[in-house]
């Protein structure tokens, strides 16, 4: 709202300081600046209010020591992060952005979800709150919308760099380095030298014309991502300012990608893809990124407030949509590591125990408590001890797949 403002007036009346609005860098360092200081200054409210309607968690007793002294303690607080990203975004990206109305709907429909989930668990008094195979299908119905969007809307598409033999200079001296606009299913795989890979080419056997059923395979890895990615963060959530920190780190990540692949100049420096208008993405970013780490000054043990289902919900399907529109997602088992870790723990561990009471007639474990974090507290490690060193690993992760913008 404020770019459109902003621009009527630098264009109207030539108003001082107002063609500043046209960057996306400002814009970016603005919403992160606005969604920090929203997430921070009004989220003691809105824990508050939370408090008042006795929004409290109730916690299993899974013998973790500290445990029950979190009881009580207001949930539901992803509604801060949703609020402290989507006011800063609406008011300072291009709402007629298609990347930044997915996202935008994205939030929404996993907020949504996720609150559904803690209202169940919070006032009908059910532990278990929204029932697995609800939670799945709302998963799946965002990710085949996304992907739909993502493949069939005509304003989502990719150039790609021209061999230097097809390079030529335009009639004002500049060289054409990308090729025209053109929808694909090309994705980006890392480390490798030749690092595109096309989901078509897995109907190569059909003869010519394949290309044209490569969407099947671009929608279902989006709806497989969407729902591991989203199931990840969400097991995450498990102790204080794990999920929130460790998610900051992937959504700058993030950012550093949206803004490279959507940069012409840097795209051709890099040796990336260039995806048209994919830029103004880093607004919502890093928007994202300052309501997460806002959130945090809350949610750090120990914590005044938990995310619930309805931060980490949201938290993971961002993430997912986000790695997806840029042709990163299949770089998330290294970015979103620690997310990937957390489910696979979870995975080995009831596959292992159900193998082994079906031959051995007793369960067996492979880790003391699943999800991993729950393994180390079983270990006697203090909570903020786990938190930072996952955070330290995530900063890692997060560092080598910057890396591969050029490690190939």
């Amino acid at each position: 709202m404020l770019y459109y403002f902003f621009q009527y007036l630098d264009s109207q009346f030539n108003f001082p300081g107002a063609g500043v609005f046209q960057f996306i860098t400002f814009r970016a360092a603005a919403a992160f600046i606005l969604s920090l200081l929203i997430s921070a200054i009004y989220g003691k409210r809105i824990i508050n209010f939370l408090r008042k309607q006795q929004v409290g968690e109730t916690i299993r007793d899974l013998g973790l020591e500290g445990q029950q002294q979190k009881s009580g303690t207001p949930t539901m607080g992803g509604i801060i992060i949703i609020l402290a990203t989507l006011i800063p975004a609406i008011l300072l990206a291009k709402l007629d952005n298609t990347y930044v109305i997915l996202l935008l709907v994205t939030t929404l429909w996993m907020g949504f979800i996720g609150f559904i989930d803690d209202y169940i668990k919070v006032f009908k008094k059910n532990k278990e709150g929204l029932k697995g195979k609800f939670k799945v299908l709302g998963q799946v119905g965002l990710g085949l919308f996304v992907g739909y969007v993502l493949y069939f809307n005509e304003n989502i598409t990719i150039k790609e760099k021209l061999p230097i033999s097809q390079q030529i200079e335009d009639e004002n001296g500049k060289r054409i380095v990308f090729g025209d606009a053109h929808k694909s299913t090309k994705t980006t795989l890392p480390f490798l030298k030749n690092n595109e890979l096309d989901y078509a080419e897995a109907f190569r056997f059909l003869g010519d014309g394949f290309e044209k059923y490569g969407w099947i395979i671009f929608i279902f890895v989006t709806v497989f991502i969407v729902t591991g990615i989203s199931n990840g963060a969400n097991l995450t959530d498990g102790i204080d300012g794990l999920a929130a920190g460790t998610s900051a780190i992937i959504v700058v990540t993030l950012a550093v990608f949206a803004w490279v692949s959507g940069n012409i100049i840097f795209a051709d420096y890099l040796d990336v893809m260039y995806i048209p208008n994919s830029g103004e993405m880093t607004v919502f970013i890093l928007a994202f990124a300052g309501a997460l780490i806002g959130f945090l000054w809350y949610n750090t043990y120990p914590a005044q407030v938990f995310m619930g289902d309805t931060g980490s919900l949201t938290i993971g399907g961002i993430i997912a949509v986000i790695a997806i529109a840029v042709r990163k997602e299949l770089l998330l088992p290294i970015l979103a590591g620690i997310f990937v870790i957390e489910n696979v723990s979870v995975i080995l561990q009831v596959s292992w125990f159900k193998y082994t009471k079906k031959k051995f007639g007793e369960g067996r474990r492979i880790f003391k408590m699943s999800p991993l974090h729950h393994h180390y507290q079983k270990l006697q490690y203090h909570e903020s001890k786990i938190v930072v060193r996952f955070w330290i690993v995530g900063i890692l992760l997060a560092v080598l797949s910057i890396v591969t913008l050029k490690l190939r």
